[in-house]
């Protein structure tokens, strides 16, 4: 998208902003890591730098759940704007639950691990040391923790539309969300 993707305007706000109004309900904490904190000073929310710069996606992870101060972490990439409450809500509730340290859907398009539910604690140090290993995959600690992967009958009884996995990476994407979100 050739710009901060949390930044592009969707429906007369950012995608981030939609994001911590839709979550903001459900959650104890809400906050964003971002290496560009500036503009995103207005939305009052905790702002947390990479902690280990240059790493991607897995740590961009690292640091929401180095940063969190809760025992469960609901992650949530901005460029999701029709992530689910209600499906978080029902992850948050499997983790408690179960004896597992991830609760995360697995989608048409595979696992789902922007719009999954962490056991901070135990997660913590197996993407620590994943990082530490030199990999860059988010998924290249999951077989070190004991997982609930949400299947799609599951996931439809949430998001009968299939909508909360859907992420802007192009200008058509945006114009597809932008039509979705009208509906």
């Amino acid at each position: 998208m050739k710009q901060d993707k949390g930044l592009i305007g969707f429906h007369g706000q950012s995608l981030v902003q939609r994001l911590v109004e839709r979550l903001s309900p459900i959650a104890d904490e809400v906050l964003i890591t971002t290496n560009n904190p500036e503009p995103y000073r207005y939305l009052g929310v905790i702002l947390e730098g990479d902690l280990m710069p240059g790493t991607g996606a897995l740590g961009g992870l690292y640091t929401a759940l180095s940063s969190a101060r809760h025992p469960c972490v609901a992650v949530v990439a901005c460029d999701m704007p029709f992530a689910n409450p209600a499906l978080l809500k029902y992850q948050h509730m499997l983790l408690m639950a179960l004896d597992v340290e991830l609760v995360i859907p697995r989608g048409p398009d595979g696992l789902e691990p922007f719009h999954a539910v962490y056991n901070r604690l135990v997660c913590l140090p197996h993407v620590r040391s994943a990082l530490q290993d030199g990999k860059r995959r988010v998924d290249a600690w999951f077989e070190q923790i004991k997982i609930r992967y949400l299947d799609e009958k599951e996931i439809q009884r949430y998001d009968p539309e299939k909508l909360a996995f859907f992420n802007i990476n192009t200008p058509e994407d945006l114009l597809t969300a932008e039509k979705i979100g009208r509906e």
